[in-house]
């Protein structure tokens, strides 16, 4: 009886824990499970993908899977101060 008492309640510690997780890290775990949709999205091909045709799209399937990280958007941003 001792061993049931302890599994189910390491059963809801892991469940309790796993809700914390999930609660705490929303928008990080949303921003990643969407990229990791796309990435595995077999009708998503980023040579065919346009910013300005996907602008109103409502698909989210069609959006890049990183940030523009070009130079000109690296140049705007403000230098670094040395020490």
């Amino acid at each position: 009886m001792g061993a049931v008492v302890t599994a189910v309640i390491a059963i809801a510690a892991v469940v309790l824990g796993w809700i914390t997780i999930e609660m705490a890290c929303k928008p990080c775990l949303e921003t990643g499970r969407r990229a990791m949709d796309r990435a595995l999205d077999p009708n998503y091909d980023p040579d065919d993908a346009s910013p300005t045709a996907n602008a109103n799209a409502s698909s989210t399937a069609a959006e890049p899977l990183l940030a523009d990280l070009s130079a000109a958007s690296a140049a705007a941003a403000a230098p670094a101060k040395a020490i």
